[in-house]
């Protein structure tokens, strides 16, 4: 049996923080504002996984009002997300859109493939990382923000998983 999730996230840029989006940090003059590190793509990557097995959201999970995730590295998020679900489960591929007009994304983008590889388990051929901006459309195109979109296939490895 094969299952497909979707992840959305988006966060506001903050001055005085690091940007951090896929897992790396990236050189730009804000940050994105939120509970934890708001890496907004591991955040939809972890929504689509869990989504696919059925298994809620990143906040049921990891609420912004517990302060055990103030500025929890997004990456420990997924590697959590990925135990909730349980053993039976086999990521297939994950799939990454990020809306931003800046920064650019297209030079960062192997190396985010690399570190959601990483820790995801997988072989970096197992993810995909796209941008876009929205043509200065929304709060994206003023550049208030960035938002990201994925979706995640998990196969089940035993037949006891619904």
């Amino acid at each position: 049996m094969n299952r497909v999730g979707i992840g959305f996230d988006v966060h506001r840029f903050a001055p005085d923080r690091r940007l951090i989006i896929g897992g790396i940090e990236i050189p730009h003059h804000l940050g994105l504002d939120g509970h934890s590190d708001a890496d907004v793509a591991l955040h939809a990557i972890t929504d689509a996984i869990l989504g696919a097995a059925g298994m809620g959201d990143i906040g049921e999970h990891f609420p912004p009002d517990d302060d055990q995730w103030r500025d929890a590295d997004s990456g420990e998020l997924l590697q959590r997300a990925l135990q909730i679900i349980g053993p039976g489960w086999k990521l297939v591929n994950v799939d990454l859109v990020i809306m931003a007009e800046a920064p650019k994304i297209g030079p960062h983008r192997s190396e985010m493939r690399e570190r959601i590889g990483t820790l995801l388990g997988v072989s970096p051929d197992s993810i995909n990382v796209k941008a876009t901006t929205t043509e200065r459309l929304g709060f994206v195109g003023r550049e208030e923000g960035i938002a990201a979109m994925a979706t995640a296939s998990l196969m089940a490895e035993v037949s006891n998983v619904t």
